[in-house]
């Protein structure tokens, strides 16, 4: 599995995702951390890529796309701010279903007590 992670996340979040063996970049490697979510969005859509983000706009850009891909990972506000406990959190659950359904086109949202799962494109 591919990520993007973007601005709004540590780029401590990319070079751990690394460290444990995942692609990961982050948006400032390769120059898009001034890019508009919708450019964003679409690089990793064509580098069939997974975002990681706390930016909620990422999701209402795909519903108004109607589109299947990219995934997002998104951690939400009740989710840890600090970047090596995003990370524990993204790695502790990037196992059986939650893998499968981002590979297929799906949005993650994690909280620290819970992961909730949503099947694109969204209605």
């Amino acid at each position: 599995m591919r990520f993007l992670v973007d601005n709004a996340i540590s780029p401590t979040v990319a070079y751990g995702l690394k460290e444990a063996g995942y692609d990961a970049i982050h948006v400032r490697d390769i120059g898009l951390q001034s890019a508009s979510d919708r450019i964003i969005l679409k690089h990793a859509q064509n580098e069939r890529m997974v975002v990681v983000t706390c930016d909620t706009d990422f999701s209402q850009i795909l519903a108004l796309w109607r589109s299947t891909l990219p995934s997002l990972n998104i951690f939400r506000m009740k989710a840890t701010r600090d970047p090596y406990g995003q990370l524990d959190l993204l790695k502790a659950n990037l196992s059986g279903p939650v893998s499968q359904a981002l590979q297929d086109g799906s949005v993650a949202i994690i909280e620290e007590s819970r992961i909730r799962v949503r099947k694109l494109p969204i209605q």
